[in-house]
């Protein structure tokens, strides 16, 4: 049975052709990629958005935003927990409004509102 595939876009090709296999799934990635890094990488540029979104919104813009999302796997049951981090720069913001604006991202942004299932999303927020 072949383990890797190769995954392209159809849409913006702003990546890929991309190599995904069970390996890089369930064992150590080995250059290649798999749908839960996709899955991170789309999680935390769409809290990043809704996060600079909900911040200039209330009149404090962010000078940066930096966003990491760690997926676990686990075979046999699926997606178990995501893992948001987040840094940020804003002036005029104190680390309690940031967490909250942070919590807020977190619970509008679309992806994690398509992410619902999963039994745990955290989040860790602080000001840089």
């Amino acid at each position: 049975m072949a383990t890797d595939r190769t995954m392209s876009t159809t849409c913006s090709g702003a990546f890929g052709p991309l190599e995904v296999s069970w390996a890089s799934r369930a064992e150590a990635p080995n250059g290649k990629t798999s749908p839960e890094e996709l899955i991170a990488a789309a999680h935390s540029a769409c809290f990043s958005m809704a996060l600079a979104h909900g911040l200039a919104q209330a009149g404090t813009p962010a000078e940066q935003i930096d966003t990491s999302a760690t997926v676990t796997f686990v075979p046999g049951t699926g997606i178990t927990k995501v893992a948001l981090t987040v840094r940020g720069r804003v002036p005029g913001v104190d680390e309690e409004a940031f967490v909250a604006a942070a919590e807020a991202a977190k619970a509008g942004c679309p992806v994690s509102k398509a992410l619902a299932g999963v039994p745990e999303i955290t989040l860790d927020a602080a000001l840089a």
